[in-house]
Protein backbone atom coordinates (compact mmCIF):
# COMPACT_ATOMS: atom_id res chain seq x y z
CA UNK A 1 0.00 0.00 0.00
CA UNK A 2 1.78 3.13 -1.25
CA UNK A 3 -0.85 5.85 -0.76
CA UNK A 4 -0.16 8.42 1.95
CA UNK A 5 -3.91 8.65 2.65
CA UNK A 6 -5.03 6.13 5.29
CA UNK A 7 -7.05 3.25 3.89
CA UNK A 8 -10.59 3.47 5.30
CA UNK A 9 -12.12 0.29 6.74
CA UNK A 10 -15.86 0.64 7.42
CA UNK A 11 -17.30 -1.98 9.79
CA UNK A 12 -21.03 -2.65 9.49
CA UNK A 13 -22.51 -2.53 13.00
CA UNK A 14 -25.81 -4.36 13.51
CA UNK A 15 -27.86 -5.34 16.54
CA UNK A 16 -26.52 -8.60 17.93
CA UNK A 17 -23.02 -7.80 16.63
CA UNK A 18 -20.75 -10.82 17.07
CA UNK A 19 -18.47 -9.35 19.69
CA UNK A 20 -15.49 -11.65 19.37
CA UNK A 21 -15.30 -11.42 15.58
CA UNK A 22 -15.59 -7.64 15.71
CA UNK A 23 -13.05 -7.31 18.52
CA UNK A 24 -10.46 -9.30 16.58
CA UNK A 25 -10.77 -7.01 13.58
CA UNK A 26 -10.84 -3.88 15.72
CA UNK A 27 -7.72 -4.95 17.63
CA UNK A 28 -5.69 -5.87 14.55
CA UNK A 29 -6.92 -3.30 12.05
CA UNK A 30 -8.45 -0.57 14.20
CA UNK A 31 -5.72 -0.04 16.80
CA UNK A 32 -3.44 2.92 16.10
CA UNK A 33 -0.24 1.43 14.71
CA UNK A 34 1.16 4.53 13.03
CA UNK A 35 4.42 3.97 14.90
CA UNK A 36 4.82 0.94 12.61
CA UNK A 37 3.28 2.36 9.45
CA UNK A 38 2.59 6.12 9.11
CA UNK A 39 -0.43 5.55 6.84
CA UNK A 40 -2.02 2.79 8.94
CA UNK A 41 -5.72 2.08 8.43
CA UNK A 42 -8.51 4.39 9.51
CA UNK A 43 -11.22 2.22 11.09
CA UNK A 44 -14.82 3.44 11.27
CA UNK A 45 -17.78 1.67 12.91
CA UNK A 46 -20.91 2.34 10.84
CA UNK A 47 -24.49 1.99 12.05
CA UNK A 48 -26.54 -0.42 9.93
CA UNK A 49 -29.84 -0.26 11.82
CA UNK A 50 -31.83 2.32 13.81
CA UNK A 51 -32.26 2.23 17.56
CA UNK A 52 -29.93 1.09 20.30
CA UNK A 53 -27.46 -1.54 19.15
CA UNK A 54 -26.05 -4.25 21.39
CA UNK A 55 -23.37 -6.84 20.87
CA UNK A 56 -23.94 -10.56 21.29
CA UNK A 57 -22.46 -10.15 24.81
CA UNK A 58 -24.93 -7.44 25.77
CA UNK A 59 -22.62 -4.46 25.41
CA UNK A 60 -24.16 -1.35 23.86
CA UNK A 61 -22.39 -0.27 20.69
CA UNK A 62 -22.36 3.41 19.67
CA UNK A 63 -21.11 3.60 16.07
CA UNK A 64 -19.64 6.92 14.99
CA UNK A 65 -20.41 6.39 11.29
CA UNK A 66 -23.42 5.53 9.13
CA UNK A 67 -24.02 3.45 6.02
CA UNK A 68 -23.32 6.61 4.02
CA UNK A 69 -19.67 6.28 5.04
CA UNK A 70 -19.43 2.99 3.19
CA UNK A 71 -19.37 5.01 -0.02
CA UNK A 72 -15.85 6.24 0.80
CA UNK A 73 -14.44 3.03 2.27
CA UNK A 74 -11.80 0.98 0.50
CA UNK A 75 -12.62 -2.04 2.69
CA UNK A 76 -15.98 -2.98 4.20
CA UNK A 77 -16.06 -5.42 7.10
CA UNK A 78 -18.89 -7.73 8.14
CA UNK A 79 -17.82 -9.21 11.48
CA UNK A 80 -20.12 -12.22 11.77
CA UNK A 81 -23.86 -12.12 11.22
CA UNK A 82 -26.58 -12.84 13.77
CA UNK A 83 -28.52 -15.44 11.76
CA UNK A 84 -27.29 -17.14 8.57
CA UNK A 85 -30.87 -17.43 7.29
CA UNK A 86 -31.83 -13.79 7.95
CA UNK A 87 -30.98 -11.28 5.21
CA UNK A 88 -29.66 -7.86 6.32
CA UNK A 89 -32.05 -4.99 5.75
CA UNK A 90 -32.42 -3.50 2.30
CA UNK A 91 -30.22 -0.48 3.00
CA UNK A 92 -27.33 -2.72 4.04
CA UNK A 93 -27.76 -4.97 1.01
CA UNK A 94 -27.82 -1.95 -1.32
CA UNK A 95 -24.72 -0.48 0.31
CA UNK A 96 -22.81 -3.76 -0.05
CA UNK A 97 -23.81 -4.11 -3.70
CA UNK A 98 -22.82 -0.54 -4.49
CA UNK A 99 -19.47 -0.96 -2.76
CA UNK A 100 -18.77 -4.14 -4.71
CA UNK A 101 -19.66 -2.49 -8.03
CA UNK A 102 -17.14 0.28 -7.44
CA UNK A 103 -14.39 -2.18 -6.55
CA UNK A 104 -14.23 -1.96 -2.75
CA UNK A 105 -12.79 -4.91 -0.86
CA UNK A 106 -15.46 -6.81 1.06
CA UNK A 107 -14.30 -8.73 4.10
CA UNK A 108 -16.47 -11.17 6.07
CA UNK A 109 -15.50 -13.03 9.22
CA UNK A 110 -17.23 -16.32 10.07
CA UNK A 111 -21.01 -16.04 9.49
CA UNK A 112 -20.52 -12.59 7.97
CA UNK A 113 -20.15 -14.52 4.73
CA UNK A 114 -23.92 -15.06 4.78
CA UNK A 115 -24.57 -11.32 4.69
CA UNK A 116 -22.61 -11.10 1.44
CA UNK A 117 -24.40 -14.17 0.10
CA UNK A 118 -27.81 -12.60 0.83
CA UNK A 119 -26.66 -9.56 -1.14
CA UNK A 120 -26.14 -11.83 -4.15
CA UNK A 121 -22.41 -11.10 -4.30
CA UNK A 122 -21.02 -14.61 -3.92
CA UNK A 123 -22.38 -16.54 -6.89
CA UNK A 124 -19.42 -18.21 -8.56
CA UNK A 125 -17.05 -16.93 -5.85
CA UNK A 126 -14.65 -19.03 -3.77
CA UNK A 127 -15.64 -18.44 -0.15
CA UNK A 128 -15.68 -20.08 3.25
CA UNK A 129 -17.42 -19.78 6.61
CA UNK A 130 -17.60 -21.76 9.85
CA UNK A 131 -17.72 -25.53 9.29
CA UNK A 132 -20.89 -25.80 11.40
CA UNK A 133 -22.77 -23.89 8.70
CA UNK A 134 -21.44 -25.83 5.70
CA UNK A 135 -24.74 -27.57 4.99
CA UNK A 136 -26.77 -24.37 5.29
CA UNK A 137 -24.44 -22.54 2.92
CA UNK A 138 -24.53 -25.37 0.36
CA UNK A 139 -28.33 -25.67 0.47
CA UNK A 140 -29.27 -21.99 0.69
CA UNK A 141 -26.67 -20.69 -1.78
CA UNK A 142 -25.92 -23.52 -4.25
CA UNK A 143 -24.19 -21.23 -6.77
CA UNK A 144 -21.47 -20.25 -4.32
CA UNK A 145 -18.13 -22.05 -4.71
CA UNK A 146 -18.02 -22.91 -1.03
CA UNK A 147 -14.77 -24.40 0.31
CA UNK A 148 -15.48 -25.73 3.80
CA UNK A 149 -11.90 -26.56 4.79
CA UNK A 150 -10.27 -23.17 4.19
CA UNK A 151 -9.29 -20.93 7.11
CA UNK A 152 -9.73 -17.93 4.84
CA UNK A 153 -10.01 -17.18 1.12
CA UNK A 154 -9.55 -14.23 -1.22
CA UNK A 155 -11.59 -14.15 -4.43
CA UNK A 156 -10.48 -11.53 -6.94
CA UNK A 157 -12.65 -12.58 -9.86
CA UNK A 158 -15.00 -9.58 -9.68
CA UNK A 159 -14.67 -5.80 -9.63
CA UNK A 160 -13.44 -5.93 -6.03
CA UNK A 161 -11.81 -8.54 -3.81
CA UNK A 162 -14.03 -10.61 -1.54
CA UNK A 163 -12.27 -12.08 1.50
CA UNK A 164 -13.95 -14.55 3.84
CA UNK A 165 -12.85 -16.50 6.90
CA UNK A 166 -13.93 -19.65 8.69
CA UNK A 167 -14.84 -19.62 12.40
CA UNK A 168 -14.39 -16.52 14.52
CA UNK A 169 -10.74 -17.19 15.44
CA UNK A 170 -9.95 -17.59 11.73
CA UNK A 171 -10.82 -13.92 11.52
CA UNK A 172 -7.43 -13.35 13.11
CA UNK A 173 -5.79 -15.26 10.25
CA UNK A 174 -7.73 -13.23 7.71
CA UNK A 175 -6.91 -9.88 9.32
CA UNK A 176 -3.21 -10.70 9.52
CA UNK A 177 -3.30 -11.82 5.88
CA UNK A 178 -4.84 -8.48 5.00
CA UNK A 179 -2.07 -6.63 6.84
CA UNK A 180 0.49 -8.81 5.07
CA UNK A 181 -1.02 -7.97 1.66
CA UNK A 182 -1.27 -4.26 2.37
CA UNK A 183 1.91 -3.53 4.35
CA UNK A 184 4.19 -6.53 3.90
CA UNK A 185 5.34 -9.58 5.79
CA UNK A 186 7.48 -7.82 8.38
CA UNK A 187 4.63 -5.58 9.52
CA UNK A 188 2.19 -8.51 9.73
CA UNK A 189 4.72 -10.51 11.74
CA UNK A 190 5.25 -7.60 14.10
CA UNK A 191 1.50 -7.25 14.70
CA UNK A 192 1.21 -11.01 15.31
CA UNK A 193 4.07 -10.90 17.84
CA UNK A 194 2.41 -8.08 19.75
CA UNK A 195 -0.76 -10.15 19.96
CA UNK A 196 1.21 -13.29 20.91
CA UNK A 197 -0.45 -15.02 17.96
CA UNK A 198 0.89 -17.10 15.07
CA UNK A 199 1.54 -15.03 11.98
CA UNK A 200 0.31 -17.95 9.88
CA UNK A 201 -1.42 -21.25 10.70
CA UNK A 202 -0.94 -24.39 8.65
CA UNK A 203 -3.82 -26.55 7.47
CA UNK A 204 -7.52 -25.93 7.16
CA UNK A 205 -10.46 -25.81 9.53
CA UNK A 206 -11.17 -29.54 9.18
CA UNK A 207 -8.62 -30.12 11.94
CA UNK A 208 -10.93 -28.15 14.28
CA UNK A 209 -14.21 -29.76 13.18
CA UNK A 210 -15.81 -32.50 15.20
CA UNK A 211 -14.97 -36.08 14.31
CA UNK A 212 -17.19 -37.62 11.60
CA UNK A 213 -20.42 -39.01 12.95
CA UNK A 214 -21.94 -42.38 12.29
CA UNK A 215 -25.68 -42.99 12.02
CA UNK A 216 -28.62 -42.66 14.32
CA UNK A 217 -28.63 -45.17 17.17
CA UNK A 218 -31.89 -46.72 16.05
CA UNK A 219 -30.66 -47.37 12.51
CA UNK A 220 -30.28 -51.10 11.80
CA UNK A 221 -26.91 -50.40 10.17
CA UNK A 222 -25.52 -48.99 13.42
CA UNK A 223 -24.09 -52.33 14.67
CA UNK A 224 -22.08 -52.63 11.45
CA UNK A 225 -20.40 -49.27 11.98
CA UNK A 226 -19.92 -49.96 15.69
CA UNK A 227 -18.15 -53.22 14.89
CA UNK A 228 -15.88 -51.52 12.36
CA UNK A 229 -14.94 -48.81 14.85
CA UNK A 230 -14.18 -51.42 17.52
CA UNK A 231 -11.79 -53.18 15.13
CA UNK A 232 -10.02 -50.16 13.63
CA UNK A 233 -6.58 -51.55 14.39
CA UNK A 234 -7.24 -54.69 12.35
CA UNK A 235 -7.20 -55.12 8.56
CA UNK A 236 -10.83 -55.04 7.45
CA UNK A 237 -11.97 -57.02 4.38
CA UNK A 238 -15.33 -55.63 3.27
CA UNK A 239 -16.50 -58.99 1.95
CA UNK A 240 -16.02 -60.47 5.42
CA UNK A 241 -17.83 -57.58 7.11
CA UNK A 242 -20.74 -57.86 4.67
CA UNK A 243 -21.02 -61.61 5.28
CA UNK A 244 -20.79 -61.18 9.05
CA UNK A 245 -23.92 -59.01 8.99
CA UNK A 246 -25.83 -60.94 6.34
CA UNK A 247 -25.27 -58.73 3.28
CA UNK A 248 -23.96 -59.47 -0.16
CA UNK A 249 -20.95 -57.29 -0.93
CA UNK A 250 -22.85 -55.28 -3.54
CA UNK A 251 -25.81 -54.61 -1.21
CA UNK A 252 -23.44 -53.78 1.66
CA UNK A 253 -21.55 -51.21 -0.40
CA UNK A 254 -24.75 -49.62 -1.72
CA UNK A 255 -26.37 -49.42 1.72
CA UNK A 256 -23.15 -48.12 3.25
CA UNK A 257 -22.99 -45.22 0.79
CA UNK A 258 -26.70 -44.47 1.16
CA UNK A 259 -26.31 -44.10 4.94
CA UNK A 260 -22.90 -42.47 5.31
CA UNK A 261 -22.45 -40.76 1.95
CA UNK A 262 -19.06 -42.49 1.64
CA UNK A 263 -17.64 -45.77 0.44
CA UNK A 264 -16.72 -48.24 3.22
CA UNK A 265 -13.03 -47.56 2.62
CA UNK A 266 -13.44 -43.76 2.76
CA UNK A 267 -15.50 -43.98 5.95
CA UNK A 268 -13.02 -46.34 7.58
CA UNK A 269 -10.11 -44.01 6.84
CA UNK A 270 -12.06 -41.09 8.34
CA UNK A 271 -12.67 -43.08 11.51
CA UNK A 272 -9.03 -44.09 11.75
CA UNK A 273 -7.90 -40.48 11.36
CA UNK A 274 -10.46 -39.43 14.00
CA UNK A 275 -9.07 -42.05 16.40
CA UNK A 276 -5.55 -40.89 15.67
CA UNK A 277 -6.62 -37.33 16.51
CA UNK A 278 -7.94 -38.47 19.88
CA UNK A 279 -4.71 -40.31 20.65
CA UNK A 280 -2.54 -37.37 19.60
CA UNK A 281 -4.56 -35.11 21.89
CA UNK A 282 -4.66 -37.39 24.92
CA UNK A 283 -1.51 -39.53 24.90
CA UNK A 284 2.25 -39.29 24.49
CA UNK A 285 2.39 -42.38 22.27
CA UNK A 286 4.72 -42.21 19.30
CA UNK A 287 3.31 -41.51 15.86
CA UNK A 288 4.39 -45.01 14.83
CA UNK A 289 2.40 -46.63 17.67
CA UNK A 290 -0.67 -44.48 16.99
CA UNK A 291 -0.55 -45.43 13.32
CA UNK A 292 -0.40 -49.12 14.28
CA UNK A 293 -3.22 -48.91 16.83
CA UNK A 294 -5.56 -47.09 14.46
CA UNK A 295 -5.06 -49.45 11.53
CA UNK A 296 -3.08 -46.96 9.45
CA UNK A 297 -0.06 -49.26 9.69
CA UNK A 298 2.84 -46.83 9.37
CA UNK A 299 3.76 -43.32 10.43
CA UNK A 300 4.13 -42.38 6.77
CA UNK A 301 0.58 -43.56 6.07
CA UNK A 302 -0.77 -41.59 9.05
CA UNK A 303 1.02 -38.46 7.86
CA UNK A 304 -0.39 -38.93 4.36
CA UNK A 305 -3.98 -39.27 5.54
CA UNK A 306 -3.74 -36.41 8.06
CA UNK A 307 -2.36 -34.15 5.33
CA UNK A 308 -5.19 -35.18 3.00
CA UNK A 309 -8.05 -34.93 5.51
CA UNK A 310 -6.84 -32.25 7.93
CA UNK A 311 -4.20 -30.33 6.04
CA UNK A 312 -1.66 -30.78 8.84
CA UNK A 313 0.87 -33.22 10.26
CA UNK A 314 0.63 -35.42 13.38
CA UNK A 315 3.34 -33.36 15.06
CA UNK A 316 1.68 -30.03 14.29
CA UNK A 317 -1.73 -31.35 15.34
CA UNK A 318 -0.41 -32.63 18.65
CA UNK A 319 1.37 -29.33 19.28
CA UNK A 320 -1.85 -27.41 18.66
CA UNK A 321 -4.31 -29.59 20.59
CA UNK A 322 -2.54 -31.53 23.32
CA UNK A 323 -2.77 -29.95 26.74
CA UNK A 324 0.64 -28.92 28.14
Amino acid sequence: MTSTTPHLIAAVIYDGLRAFEYSIAREILGRDRTEMVPNWYRFLACRAEPGRLYSSHGLEICPEGTLKDLEDAQTILIAGWRDPLEPPNGDVLDALRAAHRRGARLMAICTGTFALAHAGLLDGKRVTTHWLHSEVMAQRFPNVRFEPDALYLHDTSGPGQISTSAGCAAGLDLCLAMVRDDFGLSVANAVARRMVAPAHRDGGQSQYAESPAGVAENDSFGPVLDWMVEHLEQPVAMQEVASRFGYSLRTFQRRFRDITGLSPHQWLVQQRVAKAREMLESSSHSVELIASQTGLSTAANLRKHMARHLGTTPRAYRSAFRAP
